[in-house]
This record gives structure tokens, sequence and C-alpha cells, in this order.
């Protein structure tokens, strides 16, 4: 696969919370109304230190959208997802932009997010945008 380089961003930083490997600053938060499986998730305008899985259609709260799994570089974990295609035309500001679960990050102060279980079980996208 070559050799793996990884970008340090400055800044207030989100990152893997496994690893601590940068993938966003705060700028670049489109939205923090978004959810998960496990959560609560933001929408950034772009990511780094990232890997694209396969694409794949997948229903959501705000209807059909062709999506990619997001991979830390540093440890391979999942940490949100990618919008490549929405399929409803009110949900196309979010092609492009990549969502990251709260519960899988570090926040720019260095904390942990954790586990709602309260939080809703079912499809993942946003309440509002």
């Amino acid at each position: 696969m070559g050799r793996l380089f990884v970008v340090s961003l400055e800044g207030k930083v989100y990152s893997c919370k496994h690893c601590r490997t940068h993938l966003a600053l705060c700028e670049d938060v489109v939205s923090k109304s978004f959810h998960s499986r496990h959560g609560k998730a933001y929408l950034f305008s772009k990511v780094s230190n990232i890997s694209l899985g396969e694409k794949e259609d997948r229903l959501m709260m705000t209807g059909l959208h062709t999506v990619a799994d997001i991979f830390c570089v540093g440890c391979g974990s999942i940490v949100g997802w990618k919008y490549e295609t929405a399929h409803e035309k009110n949900q196309k500001y979010k092609e492009g932009k990549s969502v990251l679960e709260r519960v899988k990050i570090a926040g720019p102060d260095g904390n942990n997010y954790w586990i709602n279980h309260e939080s809703q079980v079912g499809g993942s996208d946003a309440d509002d945008a």
C-alpha cells in the first residue's frame, strides 16, 4: 500500500479516540445536530487522515444517500461516513461532506465523548441541518 503519511492539524482539533490521530478542525464543523446509531454526530466540510470504504446506498432518516464509511488511517477504526450522493433535492448540501460520530472521537479539549444509552437506535442522519 505504500508509506503512510499523517497530517498534523493546527488549532482546535477533533481526533480519533483510540489513537489520537487528528481528524478535523473545529472551524470545519458545519452542523452539530446530526445523529448516528451511537448518539450525536457532527457534519464537517473536510476531514483529514482518513480512508474511505466502499460506496453504498443507505436509507437514512432524511432519505436515500450514497455514502462511504470513514476509517482512521492511524488505527483503522470506523469514525463516521462521507456523503457521496444525496438522492433528495433538499439534501444536496451534504454531498462531499463527512460525519464524525462523537462517541468515536476526542474533542478539542482532549475529552472523549461517551455513548448516550438513551440515544436512538436506528437509521443515522441529521434531525435538522
